[in-house]
This record gives structure tokens, C-alpha cells and sequence, in this order.
């Protein structure tokens, strides 16, 4: 790849997604701890650790690999910020907040899949 993952914007997305949740865990109880708030700061991390890990492969199809895997630790948050949500851990305009924005980091990831596959 030519350039850095850090100039990928899907990338720096990502990132500003793991800031907006790691602050809303913030405010979790504390026996969410190491429950549901580590698992969706695990999950929402994973999204700009997979592309930045593709990116330094040999090979366009091991990067898709990994951004596939960055798009499945999204949808993982998606089912962990509705379960914060049903648990009256966040507001529903934060969820859908969140939502909107995993939504918009979606697209990014699935039109650079697209532009290595084709």
C-alpha cells in the first residue's frame, strides 16, 4: 500500500468511534466494568486495529480479510450499544448517535473493500 493506514479516513473515523465510546463507558456502572463496557471498548478497538494491520500485508486480498474483520468488530458494537441502550446505560439519542456513525465508518470500510477487489 502507498499510503500510511493513518491517512485512510476510514482509519481516523475508526479512531474518533473508539474516543466517542470510551467515554460513554465512562459512565457504565461499575459492575459493567469488565462486562458489557470492556467488551464494546474491545470491539469498537478492533475496527482501527484490523485496517491498520491490513494495510502493512503483502497482498490486497489479506488487507480485505482484515477490513472484513474490522467491519464484523462494528456490527459487534452495534449489539452492544443497543444492549447498553435496553439496559438504560445510554440515552437513545447517544445510541443513535453511535449508530449513525458506525453506519458512516460501514460505507467507508465497504467502498475500500471494494476498491482493492476490483
Amino acid at each position: 500500500m502507498s499510503t500510511s493506514f493513518k491517512d485512510l479516513l476510514v482509519w481516523n473515523a475508526s479512531m474518533d468511534y473508539v474516543t466517542s465510546i470510551y467515554k460513554i463507558t465512562r459512565d457504565f456502572p461499575d459492575s459493567e466494568r469488565f462486562g458489557l463496557a470492556s467488551q464494546l471498548q474491545r470491539a469498537a478497538v478492533s475496527v482501527p486495529s484490523n485496517i491498520a494491520e491490513g494495510s502493512g500485508r503483502y497482498f490486497k486480498k489479506e488487507f480485505v480479510h482484515f477490513l472484513y474483520q474490522a467491519r464484523g468488530s462494528l456490527l459487534e458494537t452495534f449489539t452492544q450499544i443497543e444492549i447498553a441502550f435496553r439496559l438504560g446505560y445510554i440515552p437513545d439519542q447517544v445510541r443513535d448517535q453511535l449508530i449513525e456513525t458506525g453506519e458512516e465508518i460501514s460505507k467507508m470500510l465497504n467502498g475500500l473493500i471494494k476498491s482493492l477487489k476490483d
